[in-house]
């Protein structure tokens, strides 16, 4: 599968106790992800949600869109979301990613934009229902490179991954059981980054 014509890509094992991580980091080359970052900026229906906090009503730190087939449905940040239906760019990136990712059956899409190094997502466990006990969801990034932190629940066991433009991470088995993640604010970024997690809703 030569779609991104990025040389030879082969999956490094981050090994993990309570589940599994798959990296990737050229899942695409600079020139596709380049091609991509600027594509869905422009095609994508970003929103900027808010959230109520003690009362209080805050955008959230980033805007997000929601992709895939028709009549899926899914409940994030308390917020109820209908999936819009694939882009053209969406549904291209899907192809390569199932042949990397065999019998998934991604059927929709998250998306989040980090506009610049002030935007983020706080901790938090991808765990809703909807997703089932042990999901695999499958994570391209694109645009600049951000840190992607982990945190064992029971243990307090930290792990940092630096997700550069064009690269997959996967996770999968119990690690949404066990663990949290969050894409940490890095003030000193400028750049923006786009990161899409496949995913299957039941």
């Amino acid at each position: 599968m030569n779609l991104f014509d990025s040389g030879e890509r082969v999956f490094e094992n981050i090994p993990i106790p309570n589940g599994q991580l798959l990296f990737m980091p050229n899942f695409m080359n600079d020139e596709k992800a380049h091609h991509y970052y600027q594509m869905l900026l422009k095609t994508v229906d970003w929103h900027q949600e808010k959230v109520t906090v003690f009362g209080k009503t805050h955008p959230v730190p980033r805007e997000t869109a929601w992709y895939g087939e028709k009549g899926i449905k899914y409940v994030y940040s308390n917020v109820h979301h209908a999936a819009k239906q694939w882009t053209q760019e969406l549904l291209e990136i899907k192809k390569v990613l199932d042949y990397y990712s065999p019998n998934q059956n991604y059927n929709s899409v998250l998306l989040n934009n980090y506009r610049h190094g002030s935007d983020k997502v706080g901790w938090h466990s991808d765990d809703e229902p909807e997703l089932g006990k042990t999901p695999t969801i499958a994570s391209i990034s694109l645009g600049v490179t951000r840190r992607f932190d982990l945190k064992h629940k029971l243990t307090g066991e930290k792990r940092q991954i630096h997700l550069n433009p064009g690269s997959l991470l996967i996770m999968s088995g119990e690690i949404q059981q066990y663990w949290k993640h969050q894409i940490p604010a890095q003030k000193k970024i400028e750049g923006g980054r786009i990161n899409l997690t496949y995913r299957h809703v039941k």
